[in-house]
């Protein structure tokens, strides 16, 4: 094995790593969620209390992976979500995820608080790729940042509809944390104890591009810029809040331009996926947002059943949070996810080692969710279904 695969046999040795190579708050900014952390804590408690329920005794030697998503074949059942700190973690870190994504045959997702320009991700990136979208203040410029993901080749548009505010996230605002990152007297030692990440992805910026990262994908009209980047000053100026206005009459607007797929992410209620599908949605994302934002929201293995049940067959439906083992990625799909979206598991393998730690997180999912479908009794994903999990309340009735 390599050092890093020697190092590295599951998803947290790769979080130990980026730990090491990232300065608290930006670390503590991948690694925690909102307030108290009660979302954060109970999206891993609610994959582990469900239960594998394996057959036997079956001939699993030829074992395949791969999913149909939106007229293509993927080798893994797995889709990077949109992780804004990408390219704060790494140098052109949005790029480096995108390229272990097209290694895998799996999409990538970029985040709307992305710092490499859209067009250099989709050009360099290469493979499927979807943009995530943020409506700020001014929704017509977030519009102008749906026409250029559309001219940019994007195949998919992921609108984030539960973050209406920001998110409250208390141990950021402890540590001081600002984005884009500046260095500043307060956070200047632990920067310095950290100098792989301060020269090599801080600094490294500072040589290459001639500047500090910036949100190159958000449109700021010319009227809320003072300054040579603009987004310091349209964030001071409220610019970048984010929008409480937003409707489903907005979903329609999207809908009505954007050519692509069209995805709703952190949808928990099954009125809202019904709605999500009225719209013209072609997926929705059942996801809490890794327990970011809400901090006493249900988690999405908890609100799959429901959901499930009122739009299963009729939209593409997506899960993620608290993804760590392949056996998670099966408990979900069991669940009647047709796809598990990922996030922190290969932010942290980027934060660790760059491409080559994102594709050591995709390839330790991989061999685990194989390893997982042989030892159920599972030949294909199509084949996963409810009668291979048993849920806590489930065992409670029978005894066990």
């Amino acid at each position: 094995m390599s050092n890093l695969e020697s190092k590295t046999l599951n998803i947290n040795d790769l979080r130990g790593l980026a730990k090491k190579r990232l300065t608290k708050a930006l670390f503590d900014f991948c690694d925690k969620g909102s307030e108290d952390q009660i979302s954060l804590r109970d999206n891993r408690r609610a994959l582990d209390k469900i239960k594998l329920m394996p057959r036997v005794l079956r001939d699993v030697s030829k074992r395949d992976p791969g999913i149909e998503l939106f007229g293509k074949n993927h080798d893994l059942p797995l889709i990077i979500g949109p992780t804004g700190p990408a390219g704060f973690v790494w140098y052109r870190g949005e790029t480096c995820l995108a390229k272990a994504a097209e290694k895998a045959n799996i999409p990538f997702t970029l985040a709307s608080t992305s710092n490499t320009d859209m067009e250099k991700v989709i050009l360099n990136g290469g493979g499927t790729q979807w943009y995530q979208l943020y409506v700020w203040q001014d929704r017509d410029a977030a519009l102008v940042t749906v026409k250029r993901a559309q001219d940019a080749g994007f195949e998919g548009l992921v609108l984030t509809v539960d973050s209406p505010v920001y998110n409250n996230r208390e141990t950021d605002i402890r540590n001081g944390l600002v984005f884009p990152p500046t260095i500043k007297l307060n956070n200047a030692i632990d920067a310095i104890l950290h100098p792989r990440w301060l020269f090599g992805t801080f600094g490294r910026y500072l040589v290459d591009e001639g500047h500090l990262p910036a949100f190159s994908n958000i449109h700021v009209p010319e009227k809320e810029k003072t300054n040579v980047s603009g987004y310091v000053s349209a964030a001071s100026k409220g610019f970048l809040n984010r929008n409480e206005t937003l409707d489903w009459d907005f979903v329609k607007r999207l809908r009505d331009m954007w050519a692509g797929k069209l995805l709703i992410k952190s949808v928990l209620h099954p009125d809202d996926a019904m709605m999500a599908v009225d719209c013209g949605a072609d997926g929705i994302f059942v996801s809490n947002h890794a327990g970011n934002v809400n901090d006493t929201a249900i988690t999405a293995w908890d609100a799959l059943p429901e959901i499930v049940k009122v739009v299963g067959g009729r939209t593409k439906i997506i899960a993620d949070t608290g993804i760590r083992r392949g056996s998670d990625v099966i408990k979900g799909l069991a669940l009647g996810a047709d796809v598990i979206a990922i996030g922190r598991a290969t932010l942290y393998g980027l934060a660790a080692a760059g491409e080559r730690g994102a594709t050591r997180a995709i390839d330790i999912l991989d061999a685990e969710i194989r390893r997982t479908m042989a030892v159920m009794g599972i030949v294909d994903i199509p084949s996963i279904g409810r009668d291979h999990i048993r849920l806590a309340r489930e065992l409670a009735v029978s005894g066990h």
